[in-house]
């Protein structure tokens, strides 16, 4: 058995039996790193002695016949964005290229309760910020399909990684798409989580915490660590961990989706187009009830540059400061969100209030249960390019025009999860993106979980 390649609800049922421990899983894992990493630059970060240690005292909990939680003893690298106490944090900053904070990100610290082994952090542009990963701190994450081109981003350390078989599954966070794309990229899962899943510390639904998996029930297996009441946080549901193990495939016959393969006119590459349109056929012969419908979501473009510039505003005093050693997207980013008036943050709040509401009586009314678009409008491109200026000749005038098929689903507040679609001639892997109802995490990778059964493996 490569263990490296095993998935992460067979590992953690392996280690519950005492047939593997997590010392032993933790030694394949970094043996994988050292030989496969150099190559693609997933994981930056590396703290072999204390995942060491942290592996050792859970495989001495469980000779007590103890388990810390569903994660028990599965390693992890954790996105360079998200504090982790005594490892390095730079948040692909020279900034911070040598900070090392004593406190734990809210996801990282319920990760450590579940059980899982940190053994490091993984790729993501400066500050998070575009979906290509690259810094002046690590340089560029390559994407393991192909290592002339990106795996994504901002989590697409985290997803590079994960395709590559250095580690199980990863968390990534999701702004505009930056859970989404790279899983899309990278041929995985990847949901962007209903905002509140996993508890955060910001009143913000516009960022949010999910995991990135090679299979949605392992995808389904982190969340159970990651997700959870938190009274001490702002945003947190109700929900509990022990909903999501156990993930089974959802029957797809008599499943009603609404399809659009440009969510209101937006420029797809072609390549991507062939791939989608064939699975749409398969979906239909698997009994799915498929539909050409969509919400019109055209005034979400505005509502997020808005609310994304105003968080970017957080950063101006960093910017006044350190000029010099920010990148020009994120310098613009954060004089746009100065430059805003009040009348233009509270119009975007309203917006993204109604966007909502229109979303939800678009899935609620029973006629569909998910929304299928592509996750992305382009295919991996070279690593060397920043950022993507052009779809099919349409000009992007920003960093992040070119995301807008997950930019609009992120203003809507909905859960939605990017699952492997298939392989364009290329051999490059391309995403179909599944929004579902309210609160709905666990019933959409269900759904994810039956359309990879279907398709079957990525090759």
């Amino acid at each position: 058995m490569d263990l490296c390649e095993t998935p992460a609800v067979e590992l953690a049922r392996l280690i519950r039996a005492r047939e593997l421990s997590a010392a032993e899983l933790l030694s394949a894992v970094l043996a994988r790193i050292t030989e496969a990493n150099p190559a693609i630059n997933a994981i930056v970060t590396l703290a072999a002695e204390q995942a060491c240690a942290t592996a050792a005292r859970l495989d001495a909990q469980a000779a007590r016949g103890s388990f810390a939680g569903p994660l028990h003893g599965l390693p992890i690298a954790v996105k360079d964005l998200a504090e982790t106490a005594g490892i390095r944090t730079t948040f692909g900053s020279p900034l911070f290229a040598s900070f090392v904070p004593d406190f734990d990100a809210p996801h990282v610290a319920r990760l450590k309760q579940a059980g899982a082994v940190v053994i490091g952090k993984t790729n993501t542009p400066e500050f998070g910020a575009g979906s290509q990963t690259f810094n002046p701190v690590f340089g560029p994450t390559r994407n393991p399909y192909d290592t002339r081109l990106t795996p994504g981003g901002s989590s697409g350390g985290a997803a590079a990684a994960v395709a590559a078989g250095l580690i199980p599954f990863a968390d990534g966070s999701d702004l505009a798409a930056s859970v989404r794309n790279p899983a899309s990229f990278c041929g995985l899962v990847g949901l962007r989580t209903t905002p509140g899943l996993v508890p955060g510390d910001l009143f913000d639904p516009l960022g949010v915490v999910g995991p990135i998996a090679r299979t949605a029930p392992d995808a389904a297996l982190l969340l159970a660590g990651m997700c959870g009441t938190d009274p001490g946080l702002p945003m947190a549901r109700p929900d509990r961990p022990n909903e999501f193990p156990g993930l089974r495939p959802a029957p797809l016959r008599g499943l009603r989706v609404a399809w659009t393969f440009d969510l209101g006119g937006l420029p797809v590459q072609p390549e991507i187009l062939a791939v989608l349109a064939a699975c749409r056929r398969s979906l239909e012969d698997a009994g799915c009830a498929v539909t050409d419908a969509a919400p019109a979501l055209g005034d979400a473009d505005e509502v997020f540059q808005v609310l994304r510039a105003a968080r970017m505003a957080a950063m101006a005093p960093l910017l006044r400061a350190h000029r010099d050693q920010v990148k020009a997207t994120l310098a613009w980013n954060i004089e746009k969100g100065v430059g805003l008036t009040g009348e233009q943050i509270a119009a975007a709040r309203a917006g993204h209030a109604e966007i909502f509401q229109r979303f939800r009586a678009f899935l609620a009314d029973g006629q569909y249960e998910v929304l299928a678009l592509p996750t992305v409008q382009v295919v991996p491109f070279p690593v060397e390019q920043e950022w993507v200026t052009e779809i099919n000749g349409e000009p992007m005038t920003t960093y992040i025009d070119w995301m807008r098929s997950c930019s609009r689903i992120t203003v809507t507040a909905h859960p939605a999860v990017s699952v492997p679609a298939g392989l364009t001639a290329a051999g490059l892997p391309v995403g179909l993106q599944l929004v579902g109802r309210y609160g709905a995490d666990r019933r959409l990778l269900e759904i994810a979980a039956a359309i990879m059964e279907l398709a079957g493996p990525l090759t």
